[in-house]
């Protein structure tokens, strides 16, 4: 696990042929065969919530205060939000948590038994039932934390012309405590891990979990990397983020999350390009390879900086008529992103991965996965994305 490709464009994690010393017969006959293990390699840390999802009309946005393209957490003034959408709309009931989501769908993407796994909180009751279960049967291996007295998490995930707003009840998923994360099973589950990925929601409940994974990561010349999830992360838990990202060798976001930062950090580029870069370009712990920002906006190009430059990778248009929601589609192109990242794919791929795995997610209600996955990691076979 000691070498990682030095070309800041192929973000490989293995040694690649391309750029390393050796050949690349010598790499397919040799060590990679002993690098690439893929049971555990995967871990996601993160708030596992059960998503109450409904199609709803403005009056009950403006009912709540809520913002499309946007996540909060619940307040006392959202509480009801929850019991109206079960008795006034046709819910549904899909198993969520943004970091849960996205390594579902990089189990997914892998199609290899075991690759992932994931630690959070949940209760002991029906919900946390039901999220145990739809994620097993999606293949991730799960590390959950039972509180006895909380009841499982939710998110109200309202829907409105195909866009989403979240509203995170976090309960359960609120109690998860470092002692967990530093018990004998879980830190042999950490050791095994050589990715290891957390969104920005987290630092709202256990900052101390991910800045002990990012600083492993750090020390092992390990994967690490994080979203910037939502606007109020960066706005209100500002010390943590910052803490994180200087273990980060991937950040994550959208572009209202990237302007969000950006106007928090007061910087003078305001442009996405600009504050991408300058995230790229702050310290890190690992200085081994430089840290890859990878910002989407939605239908148009996602932007991947280096400290040195930006890259555009331009997304394939999804008819409208084919969308059926927003719900996930951010969480899935982390998980298909990391998925190539797990393979050693080069960053063209990796990214292509993840369009291809929220273009998915955006065709179906909320982060469901079915079938096989219609993409090849593979560069010298035909892929769709």
């Amino acid at each position: 696990m000691g070498d990682y490709c030095p070309e800041t464009r192929c973000a490989n994690l293995l040694p690649c042929a391309q750029h390393s010393k050796v050949t690349k017969r010598e790499l397919e006959a040799g060590d990679q065969a002993d690098l690439i293990s893929f049971k555990g390699c995967l871990l996601g840390a993160g708030n596992p919530l059960l998503d109450i999802s409904a199609n709803v009309g403005q009056e009950l946005l403006d009912k709540y205060g809520l913002k499309l393209n946007n996540a909060i957490l619940a307040e006392e003034v959202h509480r009801p939000l929850f019991e109206e959408l079960v008795n006034n709309y046709q819910v549904e009931y899909i198993a969520g948590g943004a970091t849960q989501n996205s390594i579902r769908v990089a189990q997914w993407m892998l199609q290899e038994p075991e690759a992932t796994g994931y630690i959070g909180c949940i209760g002991k009751d029906a919900y946390g039932r039901t999220l145990r279960e739809c994620a097993t049967r999606d293949g991730v291996t799960l590390h959950y934390l039972e509180d006895e007295k909380e009841v499982t998490g939710t998110c109200a995930c309202v829907i409105k012309d195909k866009e989403r707003s979240l509203v995170a009840n976090l309960a359960a998923a609120n109690k998860y405590v470092k002692d967990h994360h530093d018990s004998p099973a879980i830190q042999a589950v950490v050791q095994a891990a050589r990715v290891i990925y957390s969104a920005g929601f987290f630092l709202t409940v256990s900052p101390a979990t991910a800045h002990a994974l990012g600083a492993h990561c750090a020390a092992t010349n390990k994967i690490f990397s994080i979203n910037l999830s939502a606007p109020f992360i960066t706005q209100f838990f500002t010390e943590p983020l910052m803490t994180a990202i200087t273990y980060c060798d991937f950040v994550f976001g959208n572009e209202s999350e990237a302007l969000a930062f950006g106007e928090k950090q007061g910087y003078e580029d305001k442009t996405v390009a600009g504050i991408a870069s300058k995230i790229a370009s702050l310290p890190k712990a690992n200085k081994s390879r430089p840290r890859l920002v990878v910002i989407t906006q939605g239908a148009d190009s996602t932007l991947v900086a280096n400290g040195e430059e930006v890259l555009e990778f331009v997304v394939e248009k999804i008819p409208k008529e084919e969308i059926v929601d927003s719900n996930g589609a951010g969480d899935a192109f982390v998980g298909g992103f990391l998925a190539g990242v797990v393979r050693g794919a080069p960053l063209e791929v990796c990214v292509q991965a993840g369009h291809y795995a929220a273009g998915v997610i955006l065709r179906v209600s909320g982060c469901v996965l079915s079938g096989k996955p219609a993409f090849c990691m593979d560069s010298s076979k035909k892929r769709r994305t």
